[in-house]
């Protein structure tokens, strides 16, 4: 590929999946994946701070739906049901990219410190969601226990959605808050 072809962005996160994929993901270098993607390291570096934020970029933009999800849910939404709102905006993202996320998954899950920060980014979804709690008037403490829940919700619900070849993720995530709140 050249590099005045399109999405850059995308060329550099394919080539990094399947070289993760086939190689490792400490055995695979940003050169090799720039030369994958038939682009510069240089390149590289405009995207990406470094080769594991290809498999994390764009979660900023994740995030502030997730929190615009919960803020927008109906008035009459429990905290629980407003955060499930969120949680499903944030699941259209993820429609028609099932099979990217399973190899996405299965790399991080090799990986320990691939794992600590999908810690770390379910720790910034609890928070968003609790921020999105907070602007609908939820006092913070139900707020940062309901988002809690809501992280697990979401870590369940992507699980089951991966596992399974039908259904979009919205519908795992419904299936997780009816769960939880026959629980409670």
């Amino acid at each position: 590929m050249g590099r005045w072809e399109p999405d850059a962005q995308g060329r550099l996160q394919q080539a990094a999946l399947a070289l993760y994929t086939e190689r490792g993901f400490d055995q695979t270098t940003v050169a090799e994946i720039a030369e994958q993607a038939g682009l510069t390291e240089r390149t590289f570096f405009r995207y990406f701070a470094d080769k594991r934020e290809v498999l994390f970029g764009g979660q900023a933009q994740l995030l502030e739906q997730l929190t615009n999800g919960v803020a927008a849910a109906p008035d009459s939404a429990t905290p629980l049901d407003a955060v499930s709102n969120g949680i499903q905006a944030v699941g259209a993202f993820f429609d028609g990219r099932r099979e990217g996320s399973r190899l996405r998954q299965a790399v991080i899950d090799a990986n320990p410190a691939l794992q600590e920060r999908e810690l770390s980014k379910r720790a910034a979804f609890s928070v968003a969601m609790a921020d999105g709690l907070v602007q609908r008037g939820v006092p913070a403490t139900t707020a940062r226990l309901t988002s809690e829940a809501g992280a697990a919700v979401f870590h369940l619900a992507f699980e089951q959605w991966l596992a399974a070849d039908k259904h979009d993720l919205a519908y795992f995530v419904r299936r997780a808050v009816t769960a939880l709140k026959a629980g409670i």
